[in-house]
């Protein structure tokens, strides 16, 4: 058995998200610091933690940080860029 250590940014995952958070995906992508924020509605924590992880992920392939913030009384979670 053949043991290499690699760099895990040579690591690539081949796991997409384009197709239910394409949108999403799109609208982060445009987004700029300290501008305007995404409102997305949702309908369970089941919900909210999928797209948290797709957003987070997009954001840091991309090179650049979104952070989020949740409503729970409207069923709402916002991303912006800090600056």
């Amino acid at each position: 058995m053949d043991i290499k250590f690699v760099k895990r940014d040579a690591v690539k995952s081949s796991k997409k998200r384009t197709s239910k958070f394409k949108p999403l995906l799109d609208a982060i992508e445009k987004l700029k610091p300290s501008g305007q924020a995404i409102e997305v509605g949702y309908t369970n924590d089941k919900n909210i933690n999928s797209m948290r992880t797709a957003v987070y992920q997009f954001s840091k392939k991309c090179g650049f940080k979104v952070k989020s913030r949740r409503d729970a009384d409207h069923k709402k979670i916002y991303f912006y860029r800090d600056k």
